[in-house]
């Protein structure tokens, strides 16, 4: 990642770069201190949010962490050079195959002309030689346009080939862009597309559209007493049930919202529904016990907390975000491993 700015202004942003990794306990490599000098510079709204989270829900900085956070927000650029060479590749593919038909085309009207020159000789011929040799031309310019259509031919199956890989690449590399690598859903980087484009849909349609985000009771707790190792296997757990949840609902998307929040875009259902599915949800990942495959030492259970929030039709989608958000919190400040929607919310600050 390249930085333009000034001496004084990069000096300032460093300091504090610094200063936050070692108030957070971060090891001072040259990978972390991107990662910390692109939150302080501002450069990056989403990371600098994501850190911002997790700093208020006290999470360790750990080299894990850290990991997570630079191929989540920095690794999307090296995918984009894969794509950018990817395409690149095909385009030049493309434009062989577009050679091959030119050149193809420029031999069948050398062909044409040939064979209108040949069929004229044999008519005007006087003699059985001249006849013969006009036949002999002929048979020898068709023979040429066969090897050349075999040859074409050869070139087309073989680009056909080029073609298809580097297009099944493409569509790989464009998938890893988008996926979180520890849980196999979608990162961050999904989810904000995905909610764009479906609330574009829900706009256009004049449906409704639901946003849950939900995110893992006590945490930091769970990964201080196991290890981060088995956290990542919780992380695990969540991102597979959300996909078998959604699996068979057409348009739900789940993603990883960073650290342990997820969130859910749920189209064309209402509040109240949308706050059913949150309590299956809810429900299949607290019945889940986490047990280490080796030893078959039981680490408990697991539960969530989830806000849901009911999109406006033309609102900012961070406004939307900002609902289900503070929906999630009263979740967790009232008990905890349960679903709070926006209007729920509305209520218990109306009785307040």
């Amino acid at each position: 990642m390249e930085y333009l700015d000034g001496l004084d202004q990069a000096t300032e942003y460093a300091e504090e770069a610094i200063s936050l990794m070692t108030k957070h306990n971060v090891a001072k490599t040259p990978a972390n201190f991107e990662l910390w000098y692109t939150h302080v510079s501002g450069r990056d709204e989403n990371l600098s949010k994501t850190i911002e989270i997790l700093v208020s829900n006290q999470q360790p900085f750990t080299q894990e962490q850290n990991g997570s956070l630079r191929q989540q927000y920095f690794e999307s650029s090296d995918a984009a050079s894969a794509i950018s060479s990817a395409g690149e590749q095909f385009g030049n593919s493309m434009g062989a195959v577009l050679g091959f038909l030119n050149e193809a085309s420029s031999g069948v009207e050398s062909y044409g002309k040939s064979l209108e020159s040949n069929l004229g000789d044999m008519a005007s011929a006087d003699s059985m030689e001249g006849f013969r040799r006009a036949i002999e031309s002929l048979v020898s310019d068709t023979k040429g346009m066969q090897a050349q259509n075999q040859l074409l031919k050869s070139r087309l199956d073989k680009s056909s080939g080029e073609i298809e890989s580097l297009r099944q690449n493409l569509e790989n590399v464009q998938k890893e862009a988008m996926t979180d690598a520890l849980t196999g859903i979608g990162n961050r980087k999904f989810f904000d597309i995905s909610l764009r484009d479906l609330a574009a849909e829900a706009m256009e349609s004049g449906e409704q559209l639901c946003l849950l985000l939900g995110d893992i009771d006590h945490f930091k707790k769970f990964n201080d007493n196991y290890g981060h190792q088995i956290g990542d296997q919780v992380l695990k757990l969540v991102g597979m049930i959300l996909r078998k949840e959604t699996s068979d609902k057409a348009k739900v998307t789940p993603a990883r919202y960073g650290g342990e929040e997820f969130a859910i875009i749920i189209p064309n259902v209402v509040l109240d529904e949308a706050q059913v599915f949150g309590d299956k949800v809810r429900t299949t990942v607290s019945s889940k016990r986490i047990r280490k495959k080796s030893t078959g030492e039981d680490f408990g259970n697991i539960t969530m907390s989830m806000g849901i929030a009911l999109f406006k039709h033309g609102e900012p989608l961070d406004d939307l975000v900002q609902r289900a958000d503070q929906s999630l919190y009263h979740a967790k400040g009232t008990g905890r491993n349960r679903v709070v929607t926006e209007q729920e919310l509305e209520s218990a600050e109306l009785e307040s």
